[in-house]
């Protein structure tokens, strides 16, 4: 006998309407007042009339009733139902304006609207070097892609127009790696280097052994990785893995923290340069394997300090071999140490003429705060989030630091992510 049908559960059907979307909140999300709620309706541009379903504070888009001024046709295939991307249906002018807006806005929540903000830095949209797949099994086959939508189900990639070439051009064999890899469901973590790819399968996976180990070292030689790990476990490396940091070499460890793309990255660091440019001694904080810190110590003494000793190693180790080979570069000072834990004092930082830091997403509060009752003269803010930096800014202004200028930096192209540089000048 079938359950009463009180005790089934229904779902509450949606509500129709008919709204103009009116802006673009943080996320990505268009946003349309309905009956004075706020009604968040993904892949909408300002000016479009839409007809959505609203459950929640959520609107379902059933049919565009009329184009805004904003709108442009999205480039990719995938587009809307991969969730890789959120801002392809938009102009270029209106995507431009709206990333700087998003560090203005963020600014001015804090009280620092009046801080310069300068135009968004652009960078190309096939140019990122670091991605992770979500990967499913279907008996011997994969799925390989990113996940649709608000949804678990993973779009089955052919192309990726914000990947690097390279990277792209090696899906299909990426797809065959993923076959030989036991496991149900996985996260497949690829770097492109200069020359090859880093892989790194990441979650509940057997170890390979015998001729399942065998199968995938082949396939990883026939995806062009030349290293090749599973969780903490190296299976092969054909090759140690290098990436440059401003022309210097560095072999990241596995699964290492790198900037999305080598534009991105170099434009981060052509800021960061110029900044300190005429700065003798120099902390960087927050250094991983030496982004910044390998460029600096070219013209200054530099001190790095990051919670992950992998990283620091490969940072000492790339600035020994720097020197070893005769090239322009100062020692770097290196140090393991948990900034939020251990953030450096004020006396610490005593003797630096500038300092970097370039946090997590959650931002550097501890270390701000610290930061802000130092001498240091000038500092350097990076930071891929602009709620926590402005939240950091706040922390330095009081301190007795004026926010010279910020400039966004584009390189998470077609996202709502947004880099960013911001200048500190003590007094």
């Amino acid at each position: 006998m079938g359950r009463s049908s009180r005790h089934r559960s229904r779902e509450t059907p949606p509500r129709r309407a008919v709204a103009r979307i009116a802006e673009i909140a943080a996320a990505g999300d268009g946003v349309a007042i309905v009956d004075g709620a706020r009604i968040y309706a993904p892949l909408t541009a300002p000016g479009d009339v839409v007809e959505i379903d609203i459950r929640g504070g959520r609107g379902e888009v059933i049919a565009l009733k009329e184009a805004g001024p904003h709108r442009a046709a999205a480039p990719c295939r995938h587009y809307g139902q991969c969730g890789g991307c959120s801002l392809q249906h938009v102009t270029r002018a209106f995507y431009r304006d709206w990333k700087r807006a998003r560090v203005v806005d963020a600014l001015a929540r804090e009280g620092l609207g009046e801080a310069e903000v300068r135009p968004t830095l652009e960078t190309p949209a096939a140019s990122r070097r670091r991605a992770t797949f979500a990967v499913r099994k279907l008996g011997d086959c994969a799925i390989l892609g990113f996940n649709a939508r608000r949804a678990s189900e993973i779009v089955d990639l052919e192309d990726c127009l914000i990947l690097d070439r390279n990277l792209a051009d090696m899906l299909q064999a990426l797809r065959a790696l993923a076959a030989t890899i036991d496991a149900g469901a996985f996260d497949l973590s690829v770097t492109q280097c200069e020359n090859g790819l880093d892989a790194v399968a990441i979650g509940k996976i057997r170890t390979p052994e015998g001729r399942g180990r065998a199968a995938l070292i082949e396939a990883a030689r026939r995806a062009g990785i030349v290293r090749m790990t599973v969780n903490d476990e190296p299976i092969v490396a054909f090759a140690a893995p290098v990436v440059r940091f401003d022309g210097l070499a560095v072999t990241p460890p596995a699964g290492s923290f790198l900037q999305a793309s080598r534009e991105g990255e170099a434009a981060l660091i052509g800021l960061v340069k110029e900044a300190l440019a005429e700065s003798r001694k120099i902390a960087d904080l927050f250094s991983g394997c030496g982004a910044f810190a390998l460029p600096l110590a070219r013209t200054a003494t530099v001190s790095a300090f990051d919670a992950d000793r992998a990283a620091i190693a490969a940072l000492a180790t790339a600035a020994g071999a720097a020197q070893r080979e005769g090239l322009n570069i100062n020692p770097v000072k290196v140090e393991a140490r948990d900034l939020f834990e251990r953030p450096l004092s004020a006396k610490e930082l005593k003797g630096f003429d500038a300092l970097i830091f370039d946090p997590p997403r959650a931002g550097a509060e501890a270390q701000a705060t610290a930061i802000a009752q130092s001498g240091v003269a000038l500092v350097v803010g990076v930071s891929c989030n602009p709620k926590t930096f402005a939240r950091d800014a706040v922390l330095l202004v009081s301190g007795g630091y004026r926010l010279s200028h910020v400039v966004p930096v584009d390189q998470f192209v077609y996202s709502a992510h947004v880099e960013l540089v911001g200048i500190f000048r003590k007094g």
